[in-house]
């Protein structure tokens, strides 16, 4: 089973070092994951990545980027990201498990507003870095609800009866 770790276009090493922190790496193994695989954006490979090479039975692979992270998402048991909205929705519409980290550094925090509600209507979980290993080890993913499928049909339709061509 895998772990994909998502932080988008920008730059989160908080997430990626509380990821590959022993504690972590740890409460992975004892949930039955023996891959991660990280999406780090902008940001740096954590020093300790190697360190954690000797692992039995747990691999870790990395990147900075792809054109697109769909086939990650889709192969994925878990997914974690930060709390932007694209990362968010994909991972919801391809129906993957997911657990939410919040920037807490990020100004305004509206990614926390986001997370909440879907929170609340019970489609992820969230947490910040600090809490992270409690909050993995104490969610039950298989609880959350699917997310609605999307309609871009209403969506067109709606345009057109904007744009004065229906």
């Amino acid at each position: 089973m895998s772990v994909f770790v998502t932080v988008g276009t920008t730059k989160f090493d908080s997430l990626i070092n509380t990821v590959t922190h022993y504690s972590a790496i740890k409460a992975f193994q004892d949930l039955g994951y023996n891959r991660l695989v990280l999406q780090i954006g902008a940001g740096k490979i954590p020093k300790e990545l190697d360190q954690l090479a000797d692992l039995n039975q747990f691999t870790i692979e990395h990147y900075h980027f792809k054109p697109s992270i769909t086939e990650d998402i889709e192969s994925a048991s878990l997914v974690i990201s930060h709390a932007g909205a694209g990362s968010i929705l994909e991972t919801l519409g391809a129906r993957k498990p997911l657990l939410v980290v919040i920037n807490e550094d990020l100004m305004g925090n509206h990614q926390l507003e986001l997370a909440y509600q879907l929170y609340r209507d019970q489609h992820l979980y969230y947490c910040e870095c600090s809490t992270f290993v409690d909050t993995l080890k104490s969610s039950d993913f298989s609880k959350l609800k699917p997310f609605p499928d999307r309609k871009p049909k209403l969506f067109v339709d709606y345009l057109d009866n904007l744009l004065g061509f229906k």
